[in-house]
């Protein structure tokens, strides 16, 4: 079993920056790909971005690409999404995300644990 905690939302101006983070308890953090969602209002929950729990290996939806970077500190059992140049369009809830398997990440039934989520607004 394993508990997710977001920390980091906030309303921001476009152009501004937000560091979203995520803590999990358990001592089986490594063993876990990690990943973030996101919800925005009327809309299905989307993939953001997953850093694998091995070699590292990230995958990000297009639309973040260049401006979103996830990473992962194992040691602090945490998981990070440094948000820069954000946009109105990147409005929502933002989840993170635990699944022991691998591969298809941006289904969002594949992955087996989740927060409560965290609010990102960012205004024009």
């Amino acid at each position: 079993q394993v508990q997710l905690v977001e920390s980091g939302g906030g309303l921001v101006q476009a152009g501004g920056s937000l560091r979203l983070s995520c803590a999990a308890s358990g001592r089986t953090f490594s063993s876990y790909t990690m990943g973030w969602f996101r919800q925005a209002p009327g809309k299905e929950r989307e993939f953001v971005a997953a850093i694998s729990r091995s070699d590292g290996s990230i995958r990000y939806v297009d639309s973040v690409k260049g401006r979103f970077t996830i990473s992962r500190d194992n040691a602090k059992n945490t998981v990070y999404l440094q948000m820069n140049s954000l946009k109105p369009e990147d409005t929502g809830v933002y989840y993170c995300a635990a699944r022991l398997g691998a591969g298809k990440v941006v289904v969002t039934t594949l992955w087996d644990y989740w927060g409560q989520g965290t609010q990102v607004t960012v205004s024009s």
